[in-house]
């Protein structure tokens, strides 16, 4: 695909679940990525920190094998060529990782996110080219142990209203507090735990997928 067919599929996600298998109650990131695809979602954030980079490669490949009869968007943490070699739809980029524009000289056609955690770093994102902003973490997160700063859902607002493309939104959100992001103008919400845990992950899905779409209605 080209980048402008993926930039038009992402325009319409609206829960975008990021993997974390040591945080998924037991099954397996495989497990986990089927439920997803049954609860219709369309769009699915590869990320392991822990795992060997050949052990990455083997999961990133039945991820894309799974997305790609699914018709869903898979992004790769961090590792650029890791989603080159899977021929993945994108790559999410910390900010201590390869800078965006390198990024882009080397894969055109990828979609980049890029971790921003300030107005300052959003912006910088949007003008090296990043197909979206993720603006973070909104709330204490058990995925991010060592972060010390939390944004709160009102920088939703005040940095979002002042994007030109999407952004997502991430960190410790869960169904709790959904509609407070919501309200504050998040329209594309990433979730580990809230989905990677539930009891129910399909279900979660589904569920979570029709109240954000709620908010998208005029």
């Amino acid at each position: 695909m080209t980048r402008e067919m993926r930039q038009a599929m992402l325009e319409q996600v609206d829960l975008y679940p990021v993997t974390c298998e040591r945080l998924s109650a037991g099954r397996s990131n495989l497990q986990v990525l089927d439920q997803l695809i049954r609860g219709g979602a369309r769009i699915v954030q590869l990320r392991e920190k822990e795992y060997t980079t050949r052990d990455f490669y083997n999961m990133a490949l039945k991820f894309r094998e799974a997305t790609h009869r699914a018709g869903m968007l898979l992004i790769i943490n961090d590792r650029i060529d890791i989603a080159m070699a899977v021929q993945a739809d994108g790559v999410h980029l910390g900010q201590d990782d390869l800078p965006i524009s390198a990024a882009r000289a080397m894969a055109p056609d990828l979609l980049i996110g890029a971790s921003t955690h300030s107005l300052e770093e959003a912006l910088r994102a949007e003008e090296d080219d990043a197909d979206y902003v993720n603006i973070g973490p909104i709330f204490p997160t058990s995925t991010k142990a060592d972060v010390e700063k939390f944004l709160g859902a009102d920088a939703i607002a005040s940095i979002g209203s002042r994007l030109r493309g999407p952004f997502t939104v991430m960190g410790g959100i869960n169904s709790s507090n959904l509609d407070s992001v919501l309200a504050k103008g998040a329209r594309r919400v990433a979730m580990v735990t809230a989905v990677t845990q539930a009891p129910d992950i399909a279900r979660a899905v589904s569920d979570l997928r029709r109240r954000i779409r709620a908010y998208r209605m005029p």
